[in-house]
């Protein structure tokens, strides 16, 4: 059995940067940040040649979409920054902390409502990067998914995104057809016709946008993109799901606002070790969904980012 010779103090300081510790040696995945799972070709070649240079050759990818160079030794985590940094990319993602953003490909995805890969990276920027350091009760996981397919699982992360498009339905353009395109179209039985008329049933309708354009008479020509914001997500040892805030967002700005409302709530009143799931329960959802619906949290934003708090986070992977 190898003799392990790197403390558990710098064990704990290179896992801040980003090096998980390989079981049982003195080498260590380095966990690179992809902003939303993109990278260009020229970035895939540098951690090509960063793996075979610094670690064993190995290239692993999280579920978090980061990505890990394996065997890294303790005496090649700065060699192995300095290197990938020249291509523009950075480890890190540990902590309790804003985790890297995820993004589905909604941007280019037939399904896509939304521009997912700019909206995660306009996330990316604004509160993986500028609320680094600022230091939250637990881990706090975001996903971006661009229609109701769910593929990233926004509603099983602390926030979750789900573009929409509200399909926007003129009642006196419908010729009452026997047979409906619309109706077809619909995949969640949102849309039927009832007394020779088509009518879209609100609670049923999830904004996926298949019904726009489906019908010849125009009855349905056009929806509004939104973004329908999940909170209070969670998977691993103990599951939550997210529930959805009462409003379908249209605004980019104000359902950005959500989320820097959310972190300040949850830094300001959450317990340290607590996940975002747990607060909210604790809280009650009535209670959070109307502090982040109102703009108290934001007014006081930086008596809760100075206040301290959670000088010691509650993650440990």
């Amino acid at each position: 059995m190898a003799t392990l010779t790197v403390s558990p103090l710098e064990e704990k300081r290179v896992k801040a940067l980003g090096f998980l510790s390989n079981k049982g040696t003195d080498n260590f995945s380095a966990r690179i940040i992809t902003v939303n799972g993109k990278i260009t070709a020229a970035q895939q070649k540098c951690i090509a040649e960063a793996a075979e240079k610094f670690g064993n050759g190995i290239v692993t990818f999280t579920t978090r979409l980061t990505i890990e160079v394996q065997g890294v030794p303790f005496e090649k985590v700065e060699d192995f920054r300095a290197y990938i940094a020249k291509e523009g990319l950075v480890t890190g993602g540990t902590g309790s902390k804003v985790r890297p953003v995820v993004s589905c490909k909604g941007t280019t995805c037939q399904y896509g409502l939304i521009d997912t890969f700019a909206l995660s990276e306009e996330i990316h920027h604004l509160f993986f990067e500028g609320y680094h350091d600022v230091k939250l009760p637990h881990k706090f996981k975001i996903a971006v998914g661009g229609c109701p397919n769910n593929c990233v699982k926004p509603d099983l992360n602390d926030l979750g995104i789900i573009g929409q498009m509200i399909p926007q339905y003129d009642e006196e353009e419908c010729m009452g057809c026997k047979k409906c395109s619309v109706e077809e179209s619909c995949p969640v039985g949102a849309a039927q016709l009832k007394d020779g008329l088509l009518a879209i049933d609100p609670a049923a309708c999830n904004n996926c946008g298949r019904c726009i354009d489906k019908c010849r008479f125009d009855a349905l020509p056009g929806g509004v993109n939104g973004y329908k914001i999940y909170i209070g997500g969670r998977w691993g040892k103990r599951i939550a799901q997210g529930r959805a805030l009462n409003r379908v967002f249209t605004d980019k700005a104000e359902a950005l606002s959500i989320i820097e409302k959310a972190l300040l709530l949850f830094r300001e009143q959450g317990k340290t070790g607590e996940r975002f799931s747990q607060t909210i329960e604790r809280l009650g959802f009535e209670n959070v969904e109307q502090q982040l619906l109102a703009d108290d949290l934001l007014a006081r934003k930086d008596e809760i980012i100075s206040a301290k708090l959670h000088e010691t986070g509650g993650a440990t992977c």
